[in-house]
């Protein structure tokens, strides 16, 4: 099994869902983050997730990252939320995001901002101003969700 899919089974287990895994390189240190969130919805939104979920989920995935090491050298491993306001870079992350609003920028420079309603095959559909409008994944640049104040 790989380390993402061990990982997953460690938040699975907890009852959040990964969001995504990253390498990088803040102030000189290199981070190992682990982006996770609830699978609960509350008024039509994830629940957050609590310092205490992720402070489990840490110890739990520690000692698997102390036998197989995700990098070179020396890190820092940083279980987290990705924010209300995070990158969607795939089609999974686009199903754990129905329901919320998101931003599309599309590679014929288009924008778009409504709810995402669904993901269909590699459709994602959008309600934009009560209009539902279904864009291919392909056609996407770049996505991200906002919150509205």
């Amino acid at each position: 099994m790989s380390l993402e899919k061990d990982i997953e089974s460690f938040v699975k287990s907890v009852g959040l869902d990964l969001y995504d895994i990253s390498v990088v390189n803040e102030g000189g240190d290199t981070i190992y983050r682990v982006n996770v969130i609830s699978r609960e919805i509350e008024n039509n939104r994830r629940k957050g997730v609590t310092l205490d979920e992720c402070v489990n989920l840490t110890h739990l995935i520690s000692p698997l990252l102390d036998v197989t090491p995700p990098v070179s050298g020396d890190y820092r491993l940083e279980v987290g939320s990705p924010g209300i306001e995070r990158k969607i870079h795939s089609l999974k992350q686009f199903e754990m995001s129905i329901g919320e609003n998101v931003a599309l920028h599309l590679k014929s420079k288009e924008k778009l901002k409504g709810i995402l309603l669904k993901v269909e095959d590699s459709n994602i559909i959008l309600d934009v101003d009560g209009e539902e409008i279904l864009v291919d994944f392909s056609q996407i640049s770049k996505a991200k969700t906002y919150f509205e104040w």
